[in-house]
């Protein structure tokens, strides 16, 4: 029997090489989130891809907080972070680390860089620097202070860290080439004064190393043996080679850059979800109409159906985006076969059976799931008064509306025939009360074989259904118009992302449910409990996906 051949990504490839040339003995890799937010589907894609490949060459994953930044951290985001990547199901084991607890080691670095010669302090602006850089076509000029000793440089650089300076008088760079043509070699900052409290090492230091200098050390100091990042790090990998070399860390680490994950009409833009929070726009970064792992979590998305996402946008260096479409496939495929389907009425209207026995209630079998026997069976009580769907009702249907109306018969899911006989309305002429008869010889619904109906309407007992809230939640963006005002950059917000009813109706049998559990509520699409507002007294359920979706999967 032929062996079947395994497709590997370009990374993949690498590390074989690697593995194969005896450059590295084993893989150990990392996600080095910066903890200035909360995560979104694009960090998904590099938690799963690099977690992934320690597991499929039984190394070795780090989760690093990359805080060399204290104006924008938070220790609320390091918590929701590491909550985000146990949850994707990231292995790290013991393997957490701060790129904070690395400063000695850092400055020592830069120390050794003075030294050698390959770094100087630099009195210059902020804007005298860029200016000095040069374009993408011209080089850049020296600064006037790239030739001060290395005697001079030490005491300038101990002066910087004993708080001597102001921010922004003092950088300090290193010395490579500003005639470069990656510009990024164009004699960076590697270090700059910031008199800030950092949320570990709290007023410890005073000067703060750029992410530039700081990750590649993070890098060798752990023994990562590939450091998988996007593609707009691509440019910067001489400068994290230059580091690795010159600081004389050995074996060094190696940079891989792989495309980002780019899903059509959603906001991932920090800046921006920052901004929808602090206007009360949407409910926290966990509002589930966005896409952060908290958000999507709380929508009732399942780490399962994120791993089949990103298995199916793959790993290659080309920018594509993907449709949203997508991720809802695959949280439909996820759930089809896993969770029970319950019936739900949404939009209720009463439905009495006027020859149902008074006060008689009967409890009725019904399967959890028809596609998956595994899932079991339930009881559920039927009785004279429902609730059915508003929708289920019309008093002059349209040609093939094969629901309820006057004189017309239908199929009472896992329960009876019934034939509407009259309705009720209020003094608007809205439908309040549909009456209906009801035939004894057609309990259960399909087991009957006597006569056909062409409808069959879900429903729920009334006096024993539970009050629920749910919410309908649609795209944050008006998918029309784009995520951004092309005039000003606004975002383009869909009005209608959110409707919110209060007075539905579902079967009592949530009991034991909890907070993300998921449902599919038959005829109206999956939804889950709301982990953040909803209570035993008042259950609250968000809509994860409708049922149905013309996004079909591109053939192989």
């Amino acid at each position: 029997m032929a062996e079947e051949t395994v497709s590997k990504n370009f990374i993949e490839q690498e590390i074989d090489k690697d593995l194969a040339e005896g450059v590295y003995t084993e893989v150990c890799t990392r996600f080095p989130p910066e903890p200035n937010g909360y995560l979104h589907i694009g960090h998904a894609k590099s938690i799963l891809l690099n977690s992934g490949l320690a597991k499929e060459y039984g190394g070795t994953f780090h989760l690093r907080f990359d805080d060399t930044n204290p104006m924008k951290e938070d220790m609320e985001f390091v918590e929701s972070i590491k909550e985000d990547v146990q949850w994707l199901g990231a292995d790290y084991k013991d393997h957490l680390y701060f790129a904070s607890n690395y400063f000695d080691t850092m400055y020592e670095c830069a120390v050794k860089l003075i030294k050698k010669g390959k770094a100087y302090v630099c009195d210059l602006s902020a804007d005298e620097i860029r200016e000095y850089r040069g374009t993408l076509t011209e080089p850049g000029k020296n600064s006037p202070y790239r030739d001060r000793s290395v005697e001079e440089n030490l005491e300038l650089f101990e002066r910087m860290k004993n708080g001597e300076f102001e921010d922004g008088t003092k950088v300090l760079r290193a010395k490579i080439d500003m005639a470069s043509p990656n510009i990024n070699m164009r004699d960076p900052v590697i270090y700059r004064v910031a008199h800030m409290t950092h949320h570990n090492t709290g007023d410890k230091w005073c000067i703060y190393p750029m992410y530039d200098f700081a990750h590649p050390i993070e890098d060798a100091v752990e023994h990562i043996t590939h450091s998988i990042c996007t593609l707009e790090f691509e440019d910067h990998r001489p400068l994290y080679d230059w580091v690795v070399k010159e600081c004389e860390f050995d074996p060094a680490p190696r940079q891989i850059e792989f495309s980002k994950l780019y899903l059509t009409n959603v906001v991932t833009g920090k800046r921006y979800i920052k901004k929808l929070v602090q206007d009360g726009i949407v409910d926290g970064w966990d509002d589930p109409r966005l896409v952060s792992i908290a958000a999507l979590r709380r929508r009732g998305f399942t780490p399962e159906s994120l791993k089949m996402f990103i298995e199916l946008c793959g790993v290659s260096k080309s920018q594509s985006s993907v449709d949203y479409a997508m991720l809802e496939y695959c949280i439909r495929e996820d759930l089809k076969l896993k969770r029970p389907r319950m019936m739900a009425v949404l939009d209720p209207i009463k439905l009495v059976i006027d020859n149902y026995p008074e006060g008689e209630v009967e409890y009725l079998e019904a399967d959890n799931n028809l596609e998956n026997p595994e899932l079991g069976k339930r009881q559920i009580p039927f009785c004279k008064e429902l609730y059915i769907e508003r929708d289920d009702f019309m008093i002059e249907p349209p040609k093939k509306y094969f629901r309820l109306f006057p004189g017309n018969e239908v199929r009472l899911m896992n329960a009876y025939f019934v034939t509407c006989t009259s309705y009720e309305t209020d003094e608007d002429g809205n439908v309040t009360v549909v009456h209906a008869t009801y035939d004894p010889e057609t309990k259960c619904g399909t087991g009957f074989t006597g006569r056909k109906v062409k409808g069959t309407i879900h429903w729920v007992a009334a006096p024993y259904a539970k009050q629920a809230e749910i919410r309908l939640y649609e795209n944050l963006v008006d998918e029309e118009k784009g995520v951004y005002n092309k005039e000003d950059g606004s975002l383009n917000l869909n009005p209608h992302s959110l409707e919110i009813r209060k007075n539905c109706y579902v079967e009592d049998s949530f009991a034991e449910a909890k907070g993300c559990d998921s449902f599919q509520f038959v005829r109206n699409g999956y939804f889950c409990i709301d982990s953040k507002d909803s209570t035993p007294e008042n259950l609250v359920f968000n809509r994860i996906v409708s049922l149905k979706s013309s996004f079909k999967l591109p053939k192989k």
